[in-house]
């Protein structure tokens, strides 16, 4: 998931520059009267063009932001534990599921049909964007769902989170590298403190283990950097189709994922991992229930966030989403007993209030 929170899909999900996302998706639907719900890609998802008006507040009632938030929470909790469930749980004896191939190709097949499927009930506006473009999108959006659910395997779940909650860190590299932008002194500020706290949980989470586990830990943190990395590549391709193109959230989501299957089952087929994926269901066929539950619920919430776009703007999706990065880490600590020391606690607290001060202050 897509995230395309890619996202996607993420974090799936799985995450592009989250205030274009917000602005192009309430943007594209700010003249749909009857039908302002919009799912996407994952918090990743494609910004649209520019109107010429643009919601300054809110429109919705109460109510239906409390309906869209506890929606957005609830799925991604349930995405949350059954992804952590499925990839550090134990099946029978001691197998784990190590496909993560596989796991994210069902998690692209599944936003695709949702897509699919949203597209066709709102009949969404004609989608400009050339497929090539999508195609090449589909790569680095695709590395970064597979190398963030792959760091699974090394880190632990709140370590995970709290990585890929650094996308402003890529975003704002890639901002100023290759769209040549600058950035205030209070962002720069805030982007530290991020900084300051994934450096802090890291190091203290890598004291409590021998050498061996250090090095594992290690593989781990490089590939969330990798997944960063490539969120900001799809970030910048994403920009440039919102410049260029009549590019439409839903659309984006479909294309993406069809992308992203066809590459996938060619690796899969390729490699066998198709075969050992199968004989592993039929050993422990519960295992498709988890898969299931997990990538719906990826699309699912990403429908909720963009009903919340859509109905309320872009702060209270991004206040919504960075607050429930972090009770998703409380779920884990508790639920599935990740430990966690005072001072990582302190530099979890410094990374979400660095996010939600870059938020409320963007």
């Amino acid at each position: 998931m897509a995230r395309l929170e890619n996202g996607g899909i993420g974090d799936g999900t799985q995450e592009t520059g989250k205030s274009d996302v917000v602005r192009g998706a309430l943007k594209s639907h700010a003249s749909d009267a009857a039908f302002q719900t919009k799912s996407g890609a994952g918090e990743s998802a494609a910004a649209v063009p520019k109107a010429k008006t643009e919601r300054n507040h809110p429109v919705g009632s109460t109510p239906k932001l409390l309906f869209c938030a506890v929606g957005t929470f609830i799925s991604f909790m349930v995405f949350g534990i059954f992804q952590e469930r499925i990839t550090r749980g134990i099946y029978g004896k001691s197998d784990r599921f190590t496909y993560t191939a596989s796991m994210v190709f069902i998690q692209c097949v599944i936003n695709a049909i949702f897509a699919k499927l949203v597209i066709h009930f709102t009949r969404e506006p004609l989608d400009t964007t050339p497929r090539s473009m999508y195609g090449l999108c589909s790569l680095s959006y695709l590395g970064a769902m597979m190398s963030s659910n792959q760091a699974l395997q090394y880190v632990s779940y709140p370590t995970q989170v709290l990585g890929k909650s650094c996308k402003p860190i890529p975003v704002m590299i890639f901002g100023v590298l290759f769209a040549h932008r600058r950035y205030s002194v209070r962002k720069y500020l805030f982007t530290l403190m991020i900084v300051l706290g994934v450096a802090v949980f890291f190091y203290e989470n890598g004291k409590a283990h021998t050498k061996d586990e250090k090095k594992e830990i290690g593989f781990g943190e490089g590939l969330l950097l990798f997944s960063l990395a490539m969120d900001g590549v799809t970030g910048t391709i994403q920009e440039r189709m919102r410049h260029s193109h009549r590019t439409r959230p839903n659309a984006m989501m479909m294309w993406m994922n069809i992308f992203s299957s066809l590459v996938l089952l060619a690796v899969i087929s390729v490699t066998g991992e198709i075969f050992e994926v199968m004989a592993f269901i039929r050993t422990y066929p519960y295992v498709i229930e988890h898969l299931l539950t997990f990538a719906l619920c990826s699309a699912v919430g990403q429908y909720f966030i963009f009903l919340t776009v859509a109905d309320f703007g872009p702060l209270p999706c991004s206040i919504i989403t960075t607050t429930r990065k972090f009770f998703q880490i409380l779920v884990s600590v508790f639920f599935f007993s990740n430990p966690m020391s005072s001072i990582g606690w302190f530099a979890t607290v410094l990374v979400f209030l660095g996010l939600t001060l870059d938020t409320v202050f963007k």
